[in-house]
C-alpha cells in the first residue's frame, strides 16, 4: 500500500481509505468488521464516515471494531457533520452550535476522545464562514480534532474559506472530498485549481461512478438484483437511464475494459488506479458491500497505469465544457506566452 500525506499536513494515511456508507445498511455489523479487518490487513490507515450514515449506525459499528482491534492504533479516522441528525431546526448545518453537538456525538459513537480528519459535509449557505471555521479552529486547539476539511464544496467556496482562516490566523483545511471518476471530471474545470493553489488533498468519492465502471452493466439493458442500480435505477446522479443514454458513458467504459483485459485485471481495479493518478488526490474512498467487492478495489493498489493508458483513458473520458469559461477558447485567455504574441 502506498501512503501520501493528509494534504498540507504531515499525517500519512494509505493511498485508498475505507469509506463506510454501507455500513450499517448494505452491510450489517458482522460484514461490517469483516470489511474493516480485511483492509487494516492490507494496510490501510484512512477510514472514512459520517454522522449521517446510516443515522449513525456506522459510527457506531466502527467505534465497536475500534475498541477489540489490535489494528486501531494506526488508524487515521476520519467523519463529517452538517446534514440533519434530528427534525429541529438547528438539528443541522454548520453553525456552532450545531457542530459542537455533532462533533461531541460523533466521538460518543466513535468511542474516542479525538478524531483526525473532520469534514463539513457540505456548504451551509445560512451560517457565516467564519463561525464555522472559528469552530474548527477552536475544535483543534481544544485537541478534539487534529484536522478539518471539506466535501462537496465549489472553487470559489473552497477559496474563500482558505483565505478567510489565512486571515484570521486560524488553522486551514487539509483535505476537500468532492465526486471524482472517470465519468464525472466537472472538478477539473474549477475546483482542482483550487485546491492545489491551496495545497489542499482531494479525496475522491464515488471513484467507480456508482457502479458504472465496474463493467457489470450493458448498454440499454437495464440493471437488476443485488446491485446499487439493479435495487434503484433511479439512484441519485448515477440513475440508469440518463447515464446509458449518453454515448461517452459506453465509450468510456469499452476502453477502460480494454485496459484491464490487456494488463489481466479488473475494470474497477483500472478505474480507481486512473483517479489515484490524478493531481492533488491524497486518497481514494472506496466503497464496499463484501469483503470481495473490498478485496477486488484493493487490488487497484499494486496497479500503475502507463502514461499511455492514463493518456487512452483521459481522452475518452474528456468532459464536454463549453468554450467559454472552461473549454479551449477560454482556457486560452487564461494563458500567456513568455515570449509575447498570442
Amino acid at each position: 500500500m502506498e501512503y501520501r500525506n493528509l494534504g498540507s499536513s504531515g499525517t500519512s494515511v494509505s493511498a485508498y481509505a475505507l469509506g463506510t456508507m454501507t455500513f450499517g445498511a448494505e452491510s450489517d455489523e458482522a460484514a461490517s468488521h469483516a470489511i474493516l479487518d480485511d483492509y487494516a490487513d492490507a494496510g490501510g490507515n484512512f477510514i472514512d464516515t459520517a454522522d449521517v450514515y446510516t443515522a449513525g449506525a456506522s459510527e457506531e459499528i466502527i467505534g465497536r471494531w475500534l475498541a477489540k482491534s489490535s489494528s486501531a492504533a494506526d488508524m487515521i479516522l476520519a467523519t463529517k457533520g452538517r446534514f440533519p441528525m434530528g427534525k429541529g431546526p438547528n438539528d443541522l448545518g454548520l453553525s456552532r452550535r450545531h457542530l459542537r453537538l455533532a462533533l461531541d456525538a460523533s466521538l460518543k459513537r466513535l468511542n474516542v476522545d479525538h478524531i483526525d480528519l473532520y469534514q463539513m459535509h457540505s456548504w451551509d449557505p445560512l451560517t457565516p464562514l467564519e463561525e464555522t471555521l472559528g469552530f474548527l479552529h477552536d475544535a483543534v486547539s481544544a485537541g478534539k480534532i487534529s484536522y478539518y476539511g471539506f466535501s462537496n464544496y465549489t472553487g470559489w467556496q473552497l477559496t474563500k474559506a482558505v483565505g478567510i482562516a489565512k486571515a484570521r490566523g486560524w488553522d486551514l483545511p487539509v483535505t476537500l472530498q468532492p465526486q471524482y471518476s472517470l465519468l464525472v471530471r466537472g472538478i477539473e474545470a474549477e475546483i482542482v485549481p483550487a485546491a492545489v493553489d491551496a495545497g489542499i488533498g482531494l479525496l475522491p468519492w464515488s471513484p467507480l461512478g456508482g457502479g458504472w465502471l465496474t463493467g457489470k452493466y450493458k448498454r440499454d439493458t437495464a440493471p437488476e438484483g443485488a446491485t446499487r442500480l439493479g435495487e434503484n435505477p433511479e439512484r441519485g446522479m448515477e440513475a440508469w437511464q440518463k447515464r446509458n443514454a449518453q454515448e461517452r458513458t459506453w465509450a468510456i467504459i469499452d476502453v477502460v475494459l480494454e485496459i484491464a483485459e490487456t494488463r489481466g485485471v479488473s475494470a474497477s481495479q483500472v478505474a480507481l488506479a486512473w483517479v489515484a493518478q490524478q493531481t492533488a488526490v491524497t486518497s481514494v474512498i472506496l466503497g464496499a458491500r463484501t469483503t470481495e467487492q473490498l478485496a477486488d478495489n484493493l487490488g487497484a493498489a499494486t496497479l500503475t497505469l502507463s502514461d499511455g493508458e492514463i493518456g487512452r483513458l483521459s481522452e475518452v473520458s474528456t468532459p464536454e465544457l463549453a468554450d467559454y469559461p472552461y473549454g479551449t477558447p477560454g482556457v486560452e485567455q487564461r494563458s500567456r506566452n513568455i515570449d509575447g504574441g498570442r
